[in-house]
């Protein structure tokens, strides 16, 4: 009888950042996913959100770009992702995604990261933001260059009436 033996996850590390001028305001968002020698970065951005939001959005994105389960070094230098992710999300879970009786902030967002996540095997570290720590600084210039690219695309009026919106929302 032959057994198959299951090959081991590939090792991913991945650095995430998100950024936000004004909060709410424009945001962005950067990724860096590392692989052994390979190397991919990702950006993207949201015209009115804020900065939590955009830390999310970055986890979120980075995890998709994985093909298929991974063990995963995740670093963010995002209390608000590392605790969410390590302790407060099974109790956010377990009452209905509420805390108190108040409804967990960014809750779709939350879940999104939640059902990214499960397929890998994740580590959650912080790192200290803004502190040379060489992928965490180029997410950082990924999330703010996507900012800036927004910024030339909508303009001031656009930029108002997206955040005119968020208001409303």
């Amino acid at each position: 009888m032959c057994l198959a033996v299951p090959s081991p996850m590939k090792q991913v590390t991945i650095y995430s950042d998100g950024a936000c001028q004004g909060n709410p305001g424009p945001g962005g968002w950067g990724a860096v996913l590392i692989h052994g020698q390979r190397r991919k970065e990702i950006a993207g951005s949201c015209p009115a959100t804020t900065n939590n939001r955009m830390e999310l959005t970055a986890a979120i994105e980075a995890l998709r770009c994985l093909k298929e389960p991974c063990e995963v070094a995740f670093y963010t230098d995002s209390k608000y992702v590392q605790l969410g992710m390590r302790e407060w999300l099974p109790g956010w879970k377990a009452k209905g995604w509420r805390r108190g009786t108040k409804p967990v902030k960014n809750q779709d967002l939350w879940q999104a990261l939640d059902h990214e996540a499960a397929r890998h095997r994740v580590h959650w570290n912080w790192v200290k933001g803004h502190n040379q720590q060489p992928e965490n600084e180029r997410c950082d210039q990924l999330a703010t260059q996507a900012i800036d690219t927004l910024r030339q695309e909508l303009g001031p009026e656009g930029l108002r009436t997206a955040r005119q919106a968020m208001d409303q929302a």
